[in-house]
């Protein structure tokens, strides 16, 4: 699984968790529709750091929090 897919299943993952459709977290994080929906539908290959913090604070929890699943745990630089 590429790390864009793993990434969007986080997020689809999460939103499911927190029962938010994407406007909410849209709303929520102060990410725009569109940028969301580019992460969501993998035509934004590498959405910037700051971007997924916006949506960690808009799910209400931390970087670490988001990234602490195994599928992250064994990523390289060259998976990214």
């Amino acid at each position: 699984m590429s790390t864009q897919d793993i990434l969007v299943e986080r997020i689809n993952n999460l939103c499911k968790e927190k029962r938010m459709t994407y406007y909410a977290l849209s709303y929520a994080s102060a990410v725009p529709m569109t940028t969301l929906m580019h992460i969501v539908d993998k035509s934004t290959a590498n959405p910037g750091i700051l971007t997924i913090g916006k949506l960690c604070e808009g799910f209400g929890i931390t970087l670490k929090e988001f990234f602490n699943i195994p599928e992250f745990e064994g990523m390289e630089d060259s998976d990214v």
